[in-house]
This record gives structure tokens, C-alpha cells and sequence, in this order.
């Protein structure tokens, strides 16, 4: 007798094929958003890639109907300040997937930032599902519900939990493929700065700010992926000084082409923290940088890794294996391995991946 496949099965299925696949992290996202709503509908959501260290969102993928673009900081700076069902403390917890209405047993209010967008949304419940491994925080999504529907019932969330670790792996190797080799460094004309205001509102922005950030916003794109990656940033700070953290104030956002930026936020606070304004820089990340993130991305071991970090310092193996105190043999073993596990032919194209530069 033929087995049947459910449409939960079959979803499934296609995620995994996708995930093992060439897709880039937006048509990744993309593509499994479609299939999420076919077993789990939602009526928004927000899907945000992070830095795998500091866990800050980098580049949002957003549908939020209701949703006025000025509305965006508050509810970014909220969304950071809410520890209830924060994608840091699902990682921190081992839960990969919660849902709002059945954390608070039905009192929605204790969510600081549920107040903030049920006055203008009607929000009924939020399933929060974050995406990490042992090498770091790769994302988060949030699938909102908006009356009249019924919140989440516990099997979307059973689903929801099913899919979550082919696509960490998915969403994590497709971070990697962004590291192409022989591509040019990223040009900054001059600081690349913006000036936002307490409430995260932009002041002021530098030309090669405008410049270096139009690259990273496509123009056809719903949500502009900066300043939304400075009011993450900037959310990340705020939350920092609030004794809530969910990571440092910065991350390393993918610009394209193999090209990374580094973007930091600090505070203007001649009388305090939390009452000046924040300024957020953006440069190119550096070598180490992207090292750190291409490592992570491509699952190496601690060990490879540390093989990786001196063959960008141009040493060969017998340098290596005179400075670790093992032998070459077993040098060229973990050299292999890393060259296998990043797809990469040479010790060359490998440097040049990470480096960013021919």
C-alpha cells in the first residue's frame, strides 16, 4: 500500500530540499515563509538574520500590515527590551520555539511590547521561533496572529519546532556562501555614520553612510534593510544599558557580492545613559571579522579554525605545525577538512573568500 504524506510532512519535505540547497538567506527565508503559511497561517511576520555572536538582527525581512514606517523604532526598541519570548532567552533555554499567548496564559500585557502594537494591530498571539546551533545565533522570525483569528494552537507550534533545525543548518550555510572569493573591498568615501535620536528615530546621516546603506537596501525591497539594521543595533544598546542585554551593540552585515560591514552603536550622553543621542557607525569588517563569521558559518573546529587563522597569515605548514607542535601530517589532515567543509580548492581561494580582496 502507497503511504500518504500529509501536508505537514510534504512542507516539510520541501524545506529540507531547500535548505540543503544553493538558495541565498533572503530566497531561503522567502521561499519557506510561503510554506510555513500553507500548515501555519499568520497574518505578519518579521524575520531578521543575526551575527552569530552578538545575536543583533542584521537583515530584517518584514510584512507587517498596519504597520506605519514610523512605528518601526518603537516597536524595534521594544521588541529588544521584552525579554518575554526574546529570541536571546529562547536560545538561552534550549527553546526553539514559543508561543505569546500560551507563555502568559492568555494575558497578552505582560508583554511589554504586545501593549505597544495591540493598540494599533489587534495582535492575538506571536510564535517567536529562534534559530541557533553550537556555532551561534543565526536568526529569529516572529509570526503574528491579528484578531479576529485564534491563537496558535499547540500543533503549529509542534511544527514550527520540527522544521527549526534544518533550518538553522540551512540558514547558517547560507551565510557561508556568501563569502565568494576575488571580490574588491567595500569603498567607504569618507565616515559612514548615522545620528539617531533616543526614540531611534534617524537625525542625521554622513554621505557615505547614504551611499554604503543604499547598497545594502535594494530599492524593490518593503522594509529598507538600513536604517533597519541601525535601529537594531541601536535597540541593542538600549537594551544593554537597560540591564537586559541580547548581545554586545554590534554586528557584521552582508552587503553583497562577498562584501561584509561592521556596525557599531555607541551613546552621545554628556548627562546619562539612555538621554543623548546614539550614533552608529558602519565600516568594513575587518579580516578577523569575517574570519570569525566565516568559520562559524561553515561549522569548522576549533582546531581547523585555528589552522584557518594562521594560513591567512601566510604561514605554511611547516611554520604551523613548528608554532601548534604537531605534525605536518596531521596540518595537512585539518588543511583538507577545511578545504572540504568550505567548498574551497586552494589554500589561495580560501584566503581570498575570507579576505574579501583578489
Amino acid at each position: 500500500m502507497r503511504s500518504v504524506s500529509t501536508p505537514t510532512a510534504a512542507a516539510s519535505d520541501r524545506i529540507a530540499r531547500w535548505c540543503a540547497g544553493s538558495l541565498t538567506p533572503k530566497r531561503l527565508r522567502e521561499l519557506v515563509l510561503a510554506e510555513i503559511r500553507r500548515v501555519v497561517p499568520f497574518d505578519a511576520h518579521v524575520w531578521l538574520m543575526t551575527d552569530p555572536v552578538s545575536r543583533v538582527g542584521t537583515s530584517p525581512l518584514a510584512d507587517v500590515p498596519g504597520l506605519q514606517w514610523a512605528d518601526l523604532p518603537r516597536l524595534g526598541r521594544w521588541r529588544y527590551l521584552t525579554t518575554l519570548n526574546r529570541w536571546a532567552e529562547l536560545m538561552d533555554s534550549g527553546t526553539p520555539v514559543a508561543l505569546l499567548h500560551e507563555r502568559t496564559g492568555g494575558r497578552l500585557a505582560a508583554s511589554a511590547l504586545w501593549r505597544e502594537s495591540q493598540r494599533d494591530l489587534g495582535v492575538v498571539d506571536v510564535a517567536t521561533i529562534a534559530f541557533w546551533d553550537r556555532n551561534g545565533c543565526w536568526a529569529w522570525l516572529d509570526l503574528w496572529r491579528y484578531a479576529p483569528a485564534q491563537p496558535f494552537p499547540r500543533r503549529d507550534a509542534g511544527f514550527l519546532a520540527d522544521i527549526c533545525s534544518p533550518l538553522t543548518e540551512g540558514l547558517r550555510l547560507a551565510q557561508a556562501r556568501t563569502f565568494v572569493p576575488d571580490q574588491p573591498a567595500l569603498p567607504l568615501d569618507g565616515p559612514a555614520v548615522l545620528v539617531l535620536a533616543p526614540d531611534l528615530h534617524v537625525r542625521i546621516q554622513t554621505s557615505a553612510a547614504v551611499q554604503t546603506l543604499y547598497q545594502l537596501n535594494p530599492p524593490d525591497d518593503p522594509i529598507p534593510a538600513i536604517p533597519a539594521a541601525a535601529y537594531n543595533v541601536a535597540a541593542a544598546l538600549v537594551a544593554l544599558e537597560q540591564h537586559v542585554p541580547v548581545g554586545p551593540a554590534w554586528s557584521r552585515v552582508h552587503l553583497g557580492h562577498g562584501r561584509w560591514v561592521t556596525l557599531r552603536a555607541a551613546r552621545i550622553s554628556p548627562t546619562g545613559a539612555g538621554e543623548g543621542d546614539i550614533t552608529v557607525s558602519i565600516e568594513a569588517s575587518t579580516p578577523a571579522e569575517r574570519l570569525d563569521v566565516f568559520a562559524r558559518a561553515h561549522a569548522l573546529t576549533p582546531r581547523e579554525r585555528e589552522i584557518l587563522e594562521h594560513l591567512t597569515l601566510g604561514e605554511n605548514t611547516r611554520t604551523i605545525a613548528e608554532r601548534l607542535v604537531i605534525s605536518e601530517h596531521t596540518v595537512n589532515d585539518h588543511v583538507k577538512a577545511v578545504l572540504a567543509k568550505t567548498g574551497s580548492t586552494t589554500r589561495r581561494t580560501i584566503i581570498s573568500r575570507i579576505s574579501g580582496n583578489a
